[in-house]
């Protein structure tokens, strides 16, 4: 099938280039060249050095650190499309920012989600591209189309091939249990869960069951995202105790914020497997931590979309 505009064109703001990059030499075309930065007073300046009038662009930013600027950049530059007749645009967020604030969970408090979601919708986004929103309903404060790919098969792909005799999937709370679940039934695994109970705002948290079994197993932490690596981490002291032979995690975004390098430094987590959705900064490496590309993932999705293709077919049905 066609497409009904003129050529892609993928750039990229500051967030993540190396990504962008390695999306283009996936599609196998040149990366779009535009300048972003920001001047001494903090402004963001944006200029799109070619022509775009009528082609079908993808805007490659994950709204990662430093998350505000990151946001912005991208605001302009769907702005600065817009003003230059690109028929189509698609904002590729790999990773969205405060998905945690999709509801009111306390008197006078915002949904930031929702209002980040109008921002990318008013700036002219025609559509967005995301990876593992934190939270499905999300797709909802959209009024334009919204591609939430996942991650997960790619972790799922990554474990198997590493021949684990007697693995078991753990969620480390239960917000996470249905995302644990098809990760467990890819690789065709028990699942077993991690109650907890957060406690405020300030991201502390206490353990207070473990629902299966893991004795004897090797136990694979699964969740969509990482910050301060508490929750990850007191799950993976959790099933050690529970009489767990070995401790994996996987996750699609590494925010690794504060004390998340240290806390999982000092874990019994033996291999901890992410994806570039964030770039790890060279301060965050640890040699526990295995970093899987998602860029074959988001070609293909920048492709059929641009194609009028199914994106949906790119992954398993899950039951």
């Amino acid at each position: 099938m066609g497409s009904l505009y003129n050529e892609v064109g993928v750039f990229s703001g500051n967030a993540n280039p190396a990504l962008a990059l390695a999306v283009c030499e996936y599609i196998n075309i040149p990366q779009g060249r535009a300048q972003v930065f920001e001047f001494s007073n903090e402004n963001i300046f944006c200029k799109i050095e070619e022509s775009v009038r009528g082609n079908d662009i993808y805007v490659i930013q994950p709204l990662s650190t430093p998350v505000n600027r990151s946001i912005m950049e991208l605001l302009i530059m769907i702005d600065a499309f817009k003003r230059a007749s690109a028929g189509r645009i698609t904002a590729v967020v790999p990773y969205y920012a405060y998905g945690r604030t999709d509801k009111k969970d306390q008197p006078r408090v915002p949904i930031t989600a929702r209002l980040l979601a109008d921002m990318i919708t008013v700036a002219g986004a025609h559509r967005l591209m995301t990876v593992d929103l934190h939270s499905g309903q999300i797709e909802g404060f959209f009024n334009i189309p919204v591609d939430n790919l996942t991650a997960i098969h790619i972790l799922a792909d990554y474990f198997k091939d590493k021949g684990l005799d007697n693995p078991v999937v753990v969620s480390p709370d239960l917000g996470s249990a249905k995302r644990a679940r098809n990760f467990a039934q890819l690789i065709n695994a028990p699942l077993a869960i991690v109650e907890k109970r957060r406690m405020g705002n300030d991201d502390r948290s206490s353990v207070l069951n473990l629902i299966g079994s893991v004795e004897g197993k090797q136990a694979i932490l699964i969740d969509d995202e990482i910050d301060t690596a508490g929750s990850i981490t007191q799950a993976a002291d959790t099933v050690k105790k529970a009489g767990a032979t070995a401790v994996y995690a996987g996750c699609v975004h590494a925010v690794l914020s504060g004390p998340a390098v240290q806390r999982l430094k000092d874990s019994c987590i033996e291999e901890l497997v992410l994806t570039d959705t964030i770039p790890l900064q060279a301060t965050k490496q640890l040699d526990k931590i295995k970093v899987i590309s998602i860029a074959r993932l988001l070609g293909e999705g920048i492709m059929r979309v641009h194609s009028g293709a199914s994106v949906g077919a790119m992954f398993p049905k899950w039951k």
